[in-house]
């Protein structure tokens, strides 16, 4: 072998490591941060977990403002990751326009729908699994009254507070939902000293259990019901841990499996709209040690009932996005 062929045997061997380097996904995580226990965190765990299983690496970034969307998107393009994931509905008016212009780039959106043919859109039934925690509100409120602390007022939390309402009525059709939003701008979604004045105005009014839906907002939630002895229910991620013993329950929302499962796929990412719910998995409730002492069998026995009915289609929760209202509740 002559040492142009050795030169240039080594370079091949450099540019499939360049472009096996420039094939690692990509993710992106909204407002909040990484590390807001509940949303971005899932996504973030089941991207941690893809690199666990298979060793392999990823690149991310955390968003400081809106305006970073697009640039975010496409510098991941430019350097070729590849699927790229975004975590979270405000990214759709930016990937509409990227989309288009990396054809040959995998990109998937979590929470909302987008229409391309190299973009895969999951969308969670939050609905059916605020259901199941709004039974179990209503059966371990003492008071019979019961709160939801939303993030951002828009639709797709609304429609966790209306399941969440049906859910506590099927429990007590006499029980009181009180439900207030944090605000009307991405703020919303990491403001815990809100989160906390709404769980205390909240507790005014009678609430013993309330649901947060609401981002980093949530951690003072939770944290303010610990402190005023109260129940509360975490959402997105388990969120037991928090304060056990305290926390009844959390809505998961598996945002996890949905980030895991499109690095698995990598380059072979099938586009089109992925619905999860109850029936495969993709929404449930958190039973664990740290709320075990808290769950009756006459509350796992009728979370289990509500499951199965969800899922064969005998049992349907209303969802407010499909015409912006709600049977149970007024907000």
């Amino acid at each position: 072998m002559t040492l142009i062929q050795k030169f240039l045997g080594a370079s091949a061997v450099l540019a499939l490591s360049a472009g096996a380097a420039l094939a690692d996904p990509a993710i992106i995580f909204d407002l909040g941060g990484k590390f807001d226990k509940s949303f971005n965190e899932a996504a973030f765990n089941g991207a941690q977990r893809w690199a666990t299983e298979t060793g392999g690496t990823f690149a991310e970034t955390e968003l400081q403002s809106d305006a970073q969307r697009e640039q975010a998107l496409r510098r991941f393009a430019e350097a070729g990751n590849n699927p790229i994931v975004m975590a979270g509905f405000s990214f759709a008016t930016a990937l509409t326009d990227v989309a288009a212009d990396y054809p040959d780039t995998k990109f998937e959106i979590i929470d909302m729908v987008v229409d391309a043919p190299n973009v895969t859109s999951v969308v969670f039934n939050e609905h059916e699994g605020s259901y199941l925690v709004g039974l179990m509100a209503g059966m371990a409120s003492k008071s019979g009254t019961v709160g939801f602390v939303g993030g951002m007022d828009i639709p797709l939390i609304r429609k966790f507070g209306c399941g969440y309402a049906q859910g506590v009525m099927a429990a007590n059709p006499n029980a009181k939902v009180i439900a207030n939003m944090t605000g009307t701008t991405p703020a919303a979604w990491n403001d815990p000293v809100k989160g906390s004045e709404l769980t205390l105005a909240q507790i005014s009014q009678g609430a013993d259990v309330v649901y947060a839906a609401a981002g980093g907002t949530g951690v003072g939630v939770l944290q303010t019901a610990a402190d005023k002895g109260i129940l509360s229910i975490g959402v997105d991620s388990n969120q037991n841990y928090m304060h056990p013993g305290q926390v009844l329950t959390s809505m998961m929302k598996r945002v996890d499996n949905a980030v895991y499962e499109a690095f698995k796929a990598g380059d072979a990412l099938v586009p089109g709209i992925n619905v999860m719910g109850v029936a495969n998995g993709g929404v449930s409730v958190a039973m664990d040690d740290n709320n075990k002492a808290l769950i009756t069998p006459e509350m796992q026995a009728a979370v289990d009932a509500a499951s199965a009915a969800i899922a064969d289609g005998s049992l349907v929760v209303h969802d407010y996005t499909t015409d912006e209202t709600c049977p149970a509740l007024t907000f």
